[in-house]
């Protein structure tokens, strides 16, 4: 079975990582807490204040070891990659791809599919598992409508068409969301996406699992050497990854949608793990994001079987091998792009 490395993530502010021997030591008040080999490594994600030493960085560039570092609520600030691996030609080939509306709209369309056919999946596993009628009558006319969906998309579309489907199948999905959260739902109400900031607590969570798929998938893109910033399905936009946007699009309900109903459904986080701030905006603590970060890796090393290559795998491997299989389709070994369907 294939298996994803470890990230290691970092929270307690001032502590500062240092390069010792073939580990990295995590020091906090100059005492080292935690050693880690660096061979079992694939990604160092830091919170808020905290430091890594020249060494390090410079350890974790030359052997793909992708280091990012976040504020203390998840926000992106920077990340270190090193020099991207591949060669010219894939980007060239990718930009290419980006130029032809074409060959934009195939790729856009193959991610959309996968999206929409993962969301219905959690849709249909949840209803199996709701025991309210209601909500499992709303659960399957909105799987339904994705199915719909689904059957537009098998024809040749536009790119423009196939962002209104991606948003018309988001629409539908977030509208029965709250029906997924099955306890404690005087704290855990989903009335739809907000976010920038978040001002209930499922936002919140929703956010940042999107936040660490982000950084999985564009470490994933960086490591292929395809670049991160131009993507098919969004835009260009300066300072936004918009293909590490585009490969995250399948993934959000494998991965980040199902670690936050697993957190709230086994009753695994509560509202004391949450700062309700008097702006509105609502924060995970630090021991809630501690919770968080445990079950998003427990969820990373899930096994399962990849649907187009038929091998075993962690889940967490996963985005290092779409990034490679549209690297493939990009350098004409592939037909098209084979999106991760999740059974």
């Amino acid at each position: 079975m294939k298996k994803h490395l470890n990230t290691l993530f970092v929270t307690t502010e001032g502590a500062y990582l240092a390069k010792a021997g073939d580990a990295v030591a995590v020091r906090i008040e100059k005492k080292t807490r935690l050693r880690v080999p660096l061979i079992n490594l694939d990604g160092i994600v830091c919170f808020g204040r905290v430091a890594c030493s020249p060494a390090l960085l410079a350890h974790c560039a030359a052997n793909g070891v992708s280091v990012t570092y976040l504020s203390r609520n998840g926000r992106f600030l920077a990340a270190v990659n090193g020099f991207t691996s591949g060669n010219v030609l894939l980007r060239r080939e990718q930009y290419r791809a980006a130029d032809d509306p074409e060959r934009s709209a195939l790729i856009a369309r193959c991610c959309v599919t996968g999206k929409i056919a993962n969301c219905r999946t959690l849709l249909r596993r949840c209803a199996r598992e709701t025991r309210d009628a209601d909500a499992v009558a709303r659960l399957n006319r909105a799987a339904d409508r994705l199915s719909s969906l689904l059957a537009l998309l098998d024809e040749d579309r536009e790119l423009d068409v196939v962002r209104g489907f991606e948003g018309e199948a988001a629409t539908s999905y977030f509208r029965v969301f709250d029906d997924l959260i099955r306890t404690e739902k005087d704290v855990f109400t989903f009335s739809g996406r907000n976010r920038r900031p978040p001002t209930d607590p499922v936002n919140a969570l929703l956010s940042f699992a999107y936040t660490l798929l982000m950084h999985d998938v564009r470490s994933a893109c960086e490591s292929t050497g395809l670049d991160s910033a131009v993507g098919f399905l969004h835009r260009d936009r300066p300072g936004r990854p918009g293909l590490a946007l585009d490969l995250m699009e399948e993934l959000r309900p494998v991965i980040a949608d199902r670690v936050v109903l697993n957190l709230i459904n086994r009753r695994q986080i509560k509202k004391e793990d949450f700062v309700f701030q008097p702006n509105g905006a609502v924060k995970l603590t630090d021991k809630g994001r501690k919770t968080f970060l445990y079950e998003y890796q427990q969820r990373r090393n899930e096994p399962v079987v990849h649907p187009f290559l038929g091998e075993k795998m962690t889940i967490g491997f996963v985005p290092l091998i779409q990034a490679r299989l549209l690297a493939r389709f990009l350098r004409g070994d592939l037909d098209a792009y084979p999106p991760f369907a999740w059974k």
